[in-house]
Formats: C-alpha cells, sequence, structure tokens
C-alpha cells in the first residue's frame, strides 16, 4: 500500500511581535499582583493590553489589595523585550503608557467567590507523541525558531536583528508520522545596515546567515536538500513591532496552543487569573492529555471541558484518540473524571497556579515546556492512570 502524505503547517512569533508584547504586559500585571497581594485567593484580574506606535494602553478589571505602578511595570517588561533604542521606532524611554483599570464586577465575584467557575467556555488540551514534550511537530520547531532568533540577537551573533519576528515550519508526514520540513518561513526585523545598494532588499549574505545561524541549527535532522527557505519574503523588514502594526491581549491563540492541530476554546489566556477557566481548565486539559500519552494509553490524545459561570464541576468531558486509543472513549471519561478534581478550585491547587509564574508563558507556548513553572507539564500521574485503566 502506497504512503499516505500530507502536509501541515504552524507558525509562531517572538516576544517583540505587537500582539506578544501585550501577551506579556498583561501576564506582568497578573505577577505582580500575585507576588504584592498578601490575600492571593480574593484577587481577580482579567487584565488587556493595546499598543500601537508611541502609545501602550493597559485596561481591564482588577481586584486586589497591592499597589501596581503599571506605567513602571510596562516600561520595564519593554526594556526586557529588547525595545531600548528609537531605531526600532518604539522604546521604552518615550512610549506613552495609559492605565485604564477597574475593578472587577460584584455580578461575576459572587459566582466566583464560591468556587465557580469564572465563566462559561469550552477548553480543550492535546497530546502526542511526535515530540519529546509530547507536542506536535510543526508547532514545537516553529516556536524554536522564534526562540533562537532572540536568542542570538541578545548575545549579538546576528546583532543587527530587531525584537519583532515570526517563523512558520511546514511538515511532510508519511501515514502521520512526520519525516521531514518541506518549507521555513523566517521573519526577522533587522537594522539597514543589511540592505544592499538599492535599499529595498536584505543581501543574500544576510538571507543565508538567517539560514544557516537561526534555521539549521533548530531543525537539524528534519531538513534536507528539497526544505525551502523564505527569509523576509517582501525583501526588509526594517520597520516592525508596534510602529508597524497594533498589537492587543489574546490575538496569537493559536500559536499559544497546539498550532492549529486541534481545536482551540473560546478564549485567551494572557492576562487572566486562574479563576478564569478559559486559561486553568486549558492548563488542565493539557495535564490531562499528557499524562494519558505518557501513560501509553494513546499515541495522540484530546480532550475538551465545558463550564458555566458559577458552578465548579465541568458540564461535560469529549475526548478523542484518534484511532489510537487503549481502551474505549467512554472509559477514558471515567477515567478522567477518576483521576483528576476539573473544578477550579482542584485545578488550582494541583497545578500550584496562585503565584507569579504567568509572564514567563507568555511568549513561546504555553504547552511543551519543561521549565519547573509549568506545572501542567509534569507526568505524575503515569502510573496511578494506568493502574486505575486496568480496573476500568
Amino acid at each position: 500500500m502506497a504512503a499516505h502524505t500530507h502536509f501541515f503547517t504552524s507558525e509562531s512569533v517572538g516576544e517583540g511581535h505587537p500582539d506578544k508584547v501585550c501577551d506579556q504586559i498583561s501576564d506582568a500585571v497578573l505577577d505582580e499582583v500575585f507576588e504584592n497581594d498578601k490575600n492571593k485567593e480574593k484577587c481577580r484580574v482579567a487584565c488587556e493590553t493595546y499598543v500601537t506606535m508611541g502609545l501602550m494602553i493597559v485596561g481591564g478589571e482588577i481586584t486586589t489589595d497591592a499597589f501596581i505602578d503599571v506605567q513602571k511595570l510596562a516600561r520595564r517588561v519593554i526594556k526586557d523585550i529588547g525595545y531600548t533604542h528609537p531605531k526600532y521606532g518604539f522604546d521604552y524611554h518615550t512610549c506613552a503608557v495609559v492605565n485604564a483599570i477597574n475593578a472587577q464586577s460584584p455580578d461575576i465575584a459572587q459566582g466566583v467567590n464560591t468556587g465557580g467557575a469564572g465563566d462559561q467556555g469550552i477548553m480543550f488540551g492535546y497530546a502526542c507523541k511526535e515530540t519529546e514534550e509530547l507536542m506536535p511537530l510543526p508547532i514545537a520547531l516553529a516556536h524554536k525558531l522564534v526562540k533562537r532568533m532572540a536568542d542570538v540577537r541578545r548575545d549579538a551573533t546576528l546583532k543587527y536583528l530587531g525584537p519583532d519576528c515570526k517563523s512558520q515550519v511546514t511538515v511532510e508526514y508519511e501515514n502521520d508520522k512526520p519525516v521531514r520540513i518541506d518549507s521555513v518561513v523566517l521573519a526577522c526585523q533587522h537594522t539597514e545596515e543589511i540592505l544592499d545598494s538599492t535599499g529595498n532588499q536584505i543581501t543574500e549574505k544576510a538571507r543565508q546567515e538567517m539560514v544557516e545561524v537561526v534555521a539549521k541549527p533548530v531543525l537539524k535532522e528534519f531538513i534536507d536538500t528539497k526544505t525551502k527557505y523564505y527569509v523576509n519574503q517582501t525583501g526588509k523588514f526594517v520597520i516592525g513591532g508596534p510602529q508597524s502594526d497594533t498589537g492587543m491581549t489574546g490575538r496569537k491563540i493559536i500559536v499559544d496552543t497546539y498550532g492549529g492541530v486541534v481545536p482551540h476554546g473560546g478564549g485567551a489566556f494572557s492576562g487572566k487569573d486562574p479563576t478564569k477557566v478559559d486559561r486553568s481548565a486549558a492548563y488542565m486539559c493539557r495535564y490531562v492529555a499528557k499524562n494519558i500519552v505518557a501513560a501509553g494509553l494513546a499515541e495522540k490524545f484530546s480532550v475538551q471541558l465545558s463550564y458555566v459561570i458559577g458552578y465548579a464541576d465541568p458540564l461535560s468531558i469529549f475526548v478523542e484518540t484518534f484511532g489510537t486509543g487503549k481502551i474505549s472513549d467512554e472509559q477514558f471519561v471515567a477515567l478522567i473524571r477518576k483521576s483528576f478534581d476539573l473544578t477550579p478550585t482542584g485545578i488550582i491547587k494541583a497545578l500550584d497556579l496562585r503565584r507569579p509564574l504567568y509572564v514567563k508563558t507568555a511568549c513561546y507556548g504555553h504547552f511543551g515546556r519543561m521549565e519547573p513553572e509549568f506545572t501542567w507539564e509534569k507526568t505524575d500521574k503515569v502510573d496511578a492512570l494506568k493502574k486505575a485503566a486496568v480496573t476500568l
């Protein structure tokens, strides 16, 4: 039988992308609240950020006893990202920062304070055996590419790079297994020093340098002589960041999750405290899916949860094993209900979510990260799931 071939593409964006700047500001506000408010259980944060050329607006609803210096905090994050000089068209010294934060509605609080979900919604989690992190290969590589761009910018290996960047990776699959990379897209903000004599194109030397220094060390064994590279395809990328495009919190939700391999729930993550199940239940879904795959109960696994505001337990659990499950879907649902506390209170406790960990999640993906802050990436339920599955 002939092999079945298909191609799948995922993208990522770097920390200097306008939308990601906003995600990082919103999550930095959340971290600041958890860092400074002694009564963390009563903290409520729903922070949204908007940025354009020369202007940042930080708004939303926050309930906290802590004082948050939004101006100082925003400028610190912008500086850390790398917008430190007017040559980038946006910098932490000169941009205006407007604070438009209000208190959370008491109508929402009366349902959440009793342990209920902070909103209605649907959340998805996924895991597969394509990578060591149990993530889809295209999004995992796309994240590593933009992280590599940031690393070689910061250590001055490619000193002409700016903070804004994007990547895209197309993977070729045979019989649902990744076999090679078909194409790679790199969009790298840069200074004018690498433009050719026309002033409209980067030099071929610079383009090849980005392939050799950024792409190949990350992609390694997955590239071959037929892999295609598209680097700054318009010719140049001098004007980037908020100077070139507006940004808003929560506009890169597919970048944040699984690169489009499975559905995304109804809400974004950044700027939301863990009583908002848009975020916390999505983290729990990943925790569930990753442990089930790590336990060998499925090669691929997706789970959906649904909630209603003010009610603690999920209204439904839906699973998809893509034909790889070792037990039935009904048994998986029973296993999940038995093995995981899916109430907002239970999720927050199990994953230790009331602490300042969130700004780190705001770039390079919320999943597939092995840093200690990412508790939903632990596979500490594997043995218990194996034993429980036998008794179903």
